[in-house]
């Protein structure tokens, strides 16, 4: 799942993207009110986590240009402590949430997976299964005919995306823009490294064999005959 952060102060954007990464998340920052703009209003997110105090566009105007629009990304925004009025106007404008700084990452965290089990009509899936592979997606963990596969945050990602997506043609393009950021050098063959050892990690000792290479193409996880 992606999420745009938009904040100035670069030690917390630091920290913020730090904790999300960790958690599986692929992370987009903008450290100003147009950059942010920018990205909110071309690229897809799940989320977006946006101060209201930033340089040459504040929070407020940027939640107002893209709910004007019709953007309905679920929108955190991040206010001084007891910003009321901030507040206020952040809701009236259609923000989602909002968290006061200074503030613990794992509240935010529980904040923004609140807001994007509403966002799938109140619930999501918290376990999904294909033949004898479980992943469950509140506590993160994977496993194989019952054993427990340790993966990377990037990994975990990976597969999540996969099982969201189960039986569709992942192109590499689609797993640039979702697992990786904006600065992402899609020339590499990163992707195609990290999609190897997710499979040697899930298929390699296992039946049956579940993610295949559609050659030319991408990647697709199902089980075949």
């Amino acid at each position: 799942m992606k999420i745009l952060l938009v904040e100035d102060d670069k030690g917390i954007a630091r920290f913020v993207k730090k904790g999300l990464l960790e958690n599986s998340f692929s992370v987009d920052v903008a450290f100003d009110g147009e950059d942010g703009l920018f990205l909110a209003t071309h690229r897809n997110y799940e989320l977006i986590i946006l101060d209201i105090m930033l340089p040459k566009m504040d929070g407020l105007e940027i939640l107002k240009r893209v709910r004007g629009i019709g953007v309905q990304t679920p929108v955190v925004c991040l206010t001084v402590k007891d910003a009321e009025r901030d507040i206020v106007q952040g809701l009236n404008l259609g923000a989602d949430d909002y968290i006061s700084k200074p503030f613990s990452f794992n509240e935010l965290l529980a904040r923004i997976r609140a807001i994007l089990r509403r966002g799938k009509g109140g619930s999501t899936l918290s376990r999904i299964q294909i033949a004898n592979l479980i992943l469950e997606v509140d506590g993160h963990r994977v496993y194989r005919d019952k054993a427990k596969i340790e993966l990377t945050p990037k990994e975990y990602a990976l597969l999540e995306y996969f099982m969201r997506h189960l039986g569709q043609i992942i192109t590499r393009t689609m797993i640039s823009e979702n697992i990786w950021d904006y600065h992402f050098d899609s020339a590499t063959n990163i992707i195609d490294v990290h999609v190897s050892h997710l499979r040697n990690k899930i298929d390699k000792n296992f039946e049956p064999k579940l993610l295949h290479t559609v050659k030319g193409v991408g990647y697709v996880l199902e089980e075949r005959d």
